[in-house]
């Protein structure tokens, strides 16, 4: 059992609903992060609109390089 509870595919509804079929769709899985969010979507709404608002300023390669970067100083292998 998680420690945080996290809204099922099959009991969301409006926006969160929107928000997993949206991801279904576009990656084919829920990422956990949305997961995470799911009793306050508009919170994985903020950290999406965040999240483009940083990968509009630069290439992707580079936007995949600092995530990498980070994940390695974290010792993060998420």
């Amino acid at each position: 059992m998680p420690y945080i509870y996290t809204v099922p595919m099959e009991e969301a509804d409006g926006s969160l609903r929107e928000i997993y079929d949206e991801q279904i769709q576009k990656l084919g899985y829920i990422p956990n992060y949305h997961k995470v969010f799911s009793l306050r979507p508009e919170v994985s709404l903020a950290w999406r609109n965040l999240q483009n608002t940083i990968r509009s300023k630069m290439r992707l390669r580079r936007f995949e390089l600092v995530t990498f970067a980070a994940a390695l100083a974290l010792k993060c292998g998420y």
